[in-house]
């Protein structure tokens, strides 16, 4: 019963852009310690992101970066079991590591959400984001304050653990196999059902480096389902590289400014740049 939670929050869609870490660890059941702290990410900040968590780049002018916070990263997450909830936060930490030359850090990470589908039936394909597991469990955080965040997705853990009887190390297993129930919404490209992003609902924007038809193709492999437009059922939008940076206010696309004022109205869509999702496609592959 003994891991550490973590959740991170970034300055822009690019995931290596960390500005705020928080870890959370966890024994027999309880929290034993926190740790948070805010990280300058050599980069801009993006307005929409600092809507979110109200972290401005004035905020984290004196912070340290990376390098220096890396010792107690690594002392606090070395051969331990490492949850995050969802894929984003292990890869944010991935990216950035490689931004600046570190070494990856020895841990084994668990992804909440993959436990989540396969305890509770009803979140197998949609609603598992941490806002809604959170509410529907009674867990009571403050969104968006990383070590909030960390903490929630450590008690979804045990909330999981409790009700299944499960426990963590047979959880490291369970999560690998496939989820006993889906639902499979309407397709433009057929996906893998027992995928490991099934549930997700993918959109792209912007100009790709490979054809859309074949980045659609590789999303549904993992599992994802992908869509034409963006709307409520939207999870994740895909901007192209090189518009990650020049968007700006209204220069925006139609579909980027879709997914913000979806995600202030509370709807749980993660913005990425093509890299980090193809990324987050590899890392998703061998599961």
């Amino acid at each position: 019963m003994r891991f550490v939670a973590i959740d991170v929050e970034t300055a822009n869609p690019d995931l290596s852009s960390i500005c705020q870490i928080g870890i959370v660890s966890f024994d027999d059941g309880s929290v034993t310690s926190t740790w948070q702290q805010f990280v300058n990410p050599e980069d801009y900040f993006d307005p929409w992101n600092v809507s979110i968590h109200g972290i401005k780049e004035d905020t984290v002018d004196d912070a340290p970066i990376l390098p220096e916070l890396y010792p107690e990263l690594q002392e606090l997450l070395d051969n331990q079991i490492v949850v995050c909830h969802s894929s984003f936060d292990r890869l944010s930490l991935g990216r950035a590591t490689e931004k600046y030359g570190l070494p990856r850090i020895a841990c084994t990470w668990m992804d909440s959400t993959k436990i989540v589908r396969r305890a509770w039936p009803g979140f197998a394909s949609s609603g598992y984001g941490l806002a809604n597991i959170t509410k529907a469990l009674g867990i009571v955080f403050q969104h968006h304050l990383a070590q909030e965040d960390a903490r929630a997705a450590g008690e979804v853990v045990l909330r999981a653990i409790a009700a299944t009887g499960i426990n963590l190390d047979d959880w490291l297993i369970r999560v690998r196999q496939p989820i006993s129930s889906h639902v499979i919404s309407q397709l433009v490209i057929e996906s893998n059902p027992e995928g490991p992003l099934s549930g997700e609902i993918v959109a792209f924007t912007g100009t790709l480096s490979i054809p859309r038809r074949e980045m659609a193709k590789l999303a549904a492999t993992v599992g994802c389902t992908v869509s034409k437009s963006v709307n409520k059922s939207t999870t994740i939008l895909v901007v192209g590289d090189q518009d990650i940076r020049k968007f700006a206010g209204q220069e925006k696309s139609l579909k980027h400014r879709t997914a913000e004022d979806l995600i202030s109205r509370g709807h749980p869509i993660r913005i990425l740049g093509e890299s980090d999702f193809c990324l987050l496609i590899r890392h998703e592959v061998p599961i």
